[in-house]
């Protein structure tokens, strides 16, 4: 540990560079990462807009027209069930409707009550529709599959691009990271020839590196955590102020803390172990 330790400061200049590539590495795919979680986050709060309009039959009484809600809430999908009278259905449609002549004779007997049916998973919907149609006392139903499949169909393609993006910005890293490394490696072949000409044995020569390595990789891992968070907040903050219409909802940071906490260390750790003890095999045959 003592000579790993040495070496980073022996060779402050490669030690530099390799940080300074782990950090930069190491906020991009983050970054990315962070965008693509919030944008899904964002995908599926406008998913759960998408609404089923459940309409009760007129024969009913209001209790009657009540206690169909029951049967609704059973059903597996059912995430809300809000019933609306015919009197809260004519406020809104009036509100809807304002300066319209056409509808100024409407009354609260002309129209039904409702239930406001949020699902759990819209992907579901068609039979969750089916499911509805067969409940005593529902008269008619009003759901957009077309917008719900458009919403799916969304998050699905976000998915796979942001699997994609992440992946190759990740080997991309790792290459650069690794081509650091072994920069810094040749810089070091002479010492490495020395050492095992005078009987050095493997593990004694490699261990330090390794050692090295690892200590690079978490103080980079942890740099750009903190850069992270940092210039996170700053955007979080900037947007509060430009985005005045609230287009735009990004979860605090101490939401993603520990899932960003537990990848950066798994990747400064990869990086910096893997990369030294890969890195210094070509040079152990002397």
């Amino acid at each position: 540990m003592k000579e790993g330790i040495r070496g980073i400061f022996l060779h402050g200049f490669m030690s530099f560079a390799a940080v300074c590539v782990t950090v930069a590495c190491l906020l991009i795919v983050g970054s990315f990462s962070i965008l693509t979680y919030n944008v899904n986050i964002m995908v599926e709060d406008l998913n759960k807009t998408n609404e089923i309009l459940v309409y009760i039959d007129t024969a009913l009484s209001d209790a009657e027209a009540k206690s169909v809600g029951t049967q609704i809430n059973r059903i597996e999908n059912v995430q809300n069930a809000v019933f609306v009278s015919r009197e809260e259905a004519l406020e809104k449609f009036v509100a809807d409707h304002q300066g319209d002549d056409a509808f100024s004779g409407v009354e609260a007997s002309d129209l039904r009550h409702r239930f406001v049916v949020t699902l759990a998973d819209n992907e579901l919907m068609e039979q969750t529709v089916a499911t509805l149609e067969g409940i005593s006392g529902v008269a008619n139903i009003n759901a957009a599959f077309e917008l719900a499949e458009g919403f799916t169909t969304l998050q699905k393609m976000l998915q796979i691009a942001s699997l994609a993006v992440i992946t190759i910005l990740l080997v991309v890293s790792l290459l650069i990271i690794s081509n650091t490394v072994k920069l810094s490696m040749y810089d070091r072949r002479d010492e490495i020839a020395i050492m095992k000409m005078v009987g050095a044995t493997n593990g004694f020569i490699r261990l330090p590196f390794v050692v090295e390595g690892f200590t690079l990789g978490m103080l980079g891992a942890a740099m750009a955590f903190f850069l992270e968070w940092l210039l996170y907040n700053g955007l979080i903050a900037r947007l509060e102020v430009v985005d005045s219409l609230k287009l735009f909802s990004f979860v605090p940071f101490t939401e993603l803390l520990w899932p960003m906490i537990a990848t950066f260390v798994a990747t400064g750790l990869f990086v910096g172990v893997v990369g030294s003890w890969t890195s210094i095999r070509k040079f152990m045959d002397v």
